[in-house]
């Protein structure tokens, strides 16, 4: 297969970035904290509307997130969308000790840096305006980048009866970059997944849909966006990843002639706000611009999907309600290994919901055909023997990966309709610990797992797609964030691990047709006493 030049810089990219026992990735090996970035962007000098704070959460329950049952129940009203907001991207919790505080958000970010900002496409809702917003969480606010005209808004909306809108996200590299390095680019789309399926699971909430609209280029949104008259401060400008539309209906896409018109008005539009330096000083990491570019959407193309149907597997009841578990989610620290352990059907219901399943979150979001699996260590399941598995979350990768992993695994399934296989029996803690980097928290909770993907074909033929195997694999992490919460235990990402040793030592693979990008830990946490929380918004005089 002849391999595009831009896919030679995402593998290039993608091997200069990998850590390894002897080294890890580039950074700078230190934390300057003179230019530490600020998690917030804002808008100065445009038109700032202060949106409402939830009063009462909606009641679906907790079994019903990950159901595609669930009917529309509310309009689309500012009210509703701020509360979408708000537990979605909003703030969680503070935490202090102290004279220090920050922030929590309800979308989980690498290092609590949170890189991902998101732009509003609205109809009038009673008194906000039609147009283009920047969600500022801090402020739980739209700043108003550009309001549209009436012509505009009725080619987008339906005036009479609002039923959609649309919502893009966007990274900041520095975010990162500040902390991580040259890994920092990875990061960045782990952030950008769990986004997508924190505003997934928040519109199921109302019985609302995601999708990702596929016919948009990077190009074509940054224009919808206004970036080409936006001023961005040095190493901190914004590129474009996703764009969205939530709606009470299934609708893919935007017609190629509403496409346009909207693109060649976006071009005639003003556009407020001056952008807020986030630091005062930074470090270019040139190969992070490199892949960027090499990354970007050319295409506008419409996906077509294929979802094989399984069993669910139920949460169990649970006095938490849905709205509950997205609010209480939070990054585990450490975990007790004596206390994380996990029954098989609450495992397996974690399982069930990251099986891309037709109409049920976060997948039926349409991203892509699935292409990441799920490598195992399972330490402490109820009625299951400890051990590694491999979870196939697409059937048609099964052969590949069989013929490519260590001949000696057993693959032994564990139901006919469900595709979890057993590899190799035996206790897996030291390694799931030595290939996340040494860190403790992978070895003494109930499971941790690395997110396998299909790696070399799919990024030869759209280096794009390098972007969005991270995305699949943030997706699977969000939602295996809330599933630990529903049976009182709690999940963290880790994006610290050695990926040669899970690729070859733990799999066995020996090329890159499969490579490892994101790995995760389930267990009963260990909370640290010396910090105090603080509500999410306890800083804002409203």
């Amino acid at each position: 297969m002849k391999i595009h030049h831009s896919a030679s810089i995402v593998f290039n990219y993608h091997n200069q970035t990998k850590h390894h026992f002897h080294k890890y990735a580039n950074s700078l090996g230190f934390l300057d904290w003179s230019s530490q970035p600020n998690p917030f962007r804002f808008y100065e000098n445009c038109p700032r509307i202060s949106l409402p704070f939830i009063q009462d959460r909606p009641t679906l329950s907790a079994s019903e997130l990950f159901s595609g049952s669930v009917a529309p129940t509310q309009s689309l009203t500012a009210e509703n969308l701020s509360t979408l907001l708000e537990l979605s991207l909003g703030l969680s919790a503070w935490k202090a000790i102290g004279d220090s505080k920050w922030s929590l958000r309800m979308n989980p970010s690498s290092g609590n840096l949170h890189p991902t900002e998101a732009y509003l496409i609205i109809p009038q809702l009673g008194d906000l305006k039609s147009g283009l917003y920047h969600y500022n969480p801090f402020l739980h606010a739209l700043e108003l980048r550009s309001a549209y005209p009436l012509t505009l808004q009725n080619m987008l909306f339906d005036s009479n009866n609002p039923s959609s809108m649309f919502l893009a996200l966007t990274s900041i590299f520095w975010r990162e970059s500040w902390k991580y390095g040259e890994r920092a680019f990875r990061y960045c789309q782990h952030d950008l997944g769990h986004a997508i399926a924190a505003l997934r699971f928040a519109a199921q909430l109302f019985g609302w849909k995601l999708q990702i609209i596929h016919n948009v280029t990077d190009e074509m949104l940054s224009t919808l966006l206004g970036f080409p008259q936006t001023e961005w401060m040095d190493q901190e400008r914004e590129d474009v990843d996703v764009l969205c539309r939530i709606s009470l209906q299934n609708r893919t896409h935007v017609e190629d002639l509403t496409l346009t018109e909207w693109i060649e008005h976006s071009t005639k539009l003003s556009y407020s706000g001056d952008v807020q330096a986030l630091s005062s000083g930074h470090h270019s990491w040139p190969i992070i611009d490199e892949v960027a570019k090499a990354t970007q959407n050319h295409q506008t193309s419409i996906q077509t999907f294929n979802y094989k149907e399984y069993p669910q597997y139920t949460l169990s009841s649970s006095n938490l309600s849905a709205a509950d578990i997205i609010c209480q989610r939070r990054s585990a620290q450490a975990f007790h290994r004596e206390k994380s352990r996990i029954s098989k059907s609450n495992f397996l219901s974690c399982l069930s919901a990251i099986l891309p399943q037709r109409d049920c979150p976060p997948f039926d979001v349409k991203l892509s055909e699935p292409k990441v699996h799920c490598i195992i260590f399972a330490h402490q399941v109820e009625e299951l023997s400890p051990g590694l598995y491999a979870f196939v979350r697409n059937p048609d990768h099964l052969n590949m990966l069989k013929l490519q992993m260590h001949p000696e695994f057993s693959w032994q399934l564990y139901s006919e309709d469900y595709p979890l296989y057993l590899l190799s029996e035996g206790d897996y803690r030291n390694t799931a610990m030595h290939v996340s980097c040494h860190q403790d928290i992978a070895g003494d909770s109930a499971f941790s797992l690395g997110m396998i993907a299909q790696f070399r074909e799919p990024i030869s033929q759209n280096p794009h797609r390098y972007k969005t195997l991270f995305w699949e694999c943030g997706m699977i992490g969000q939602a295996l964030y809330l599933q630990a919460e529903a049976y009182g235990l709690r999940g963290t990402g880790i994006g610290c691990f050695f990926d040669d040793v899970m690729n070859e030592k733990v799999c066995g693979f020996k090329n890159n047709s499969f490579q490892s990008l994101y790995h995760f830990t389930v267990g009963y946490p260990q909370e640290d006493m010396r910090l105090s929380t603080l509500l999410p918004y306890w800083h804002l005089d409203r």
